[in-house]
C-alpha cells in the first residue's frame, strides 16, 4: 500500500509542474505580440521607433519612407515643421518688419 502512496505522490508531483507549463506555453501561442520592430534601427539611427511609425502602428509615416527610400538612412532627412510653428514663425517675422 506504500508504493501506490508514493508512486501517487509523484505523479502529483509531476502534474503540478506541468498543468501551469502547458497553461503558458498555450498562453503564449494564442496570444502572441508581433513585432516588426528592429533594435538594430533605433541602434543605427538613434531614434526612437515613433520616429519612423507613428503611434500604436506599424505603417510609416514621412520619416520611416524616407529612410526606406534612402538605403536605410536617415541621411539628409529633414523633419517638415508643425503648421503650428510655421504661423507662430511667420507672425514673429511680420512683427519685425
Amino acid at each position: 500500500m506504500t508504493v501506490f502512496w508514493g508512486k501517487m505522490l509523484i505523479e502529483m508531483l509531476k502534474i503540478k509542474w506541468i498543468v501551469p507549463a502547458v497553461v503558458l506555453l498555450a498562453g503564449a501561442l494564442m496570444f502572441p505580440k508581433a513585432s516588426g520592430a528592429k533594435p538594430d534601427y533605433t541602434r543605427r539611427t538613434g531614434q526612437t521607433c515613433e520616429y519612423c511609425h507613428p503611434p500604436n502602428s506599424r505603417a510609416l509615416n514621412e520619416a520611416g519612407e524616407y529612410y526606406a527610400a534612402h538605403k536605410r538612412s536617415l541621411a539628409g532627412y529633414k523633419p517638415k515643421e508643425p503648421a503650428s510653428s510655421k504661423d507662430k514663425n511667420a507672425k514673429t517675422n511680420e512683427a519685425k518688419k
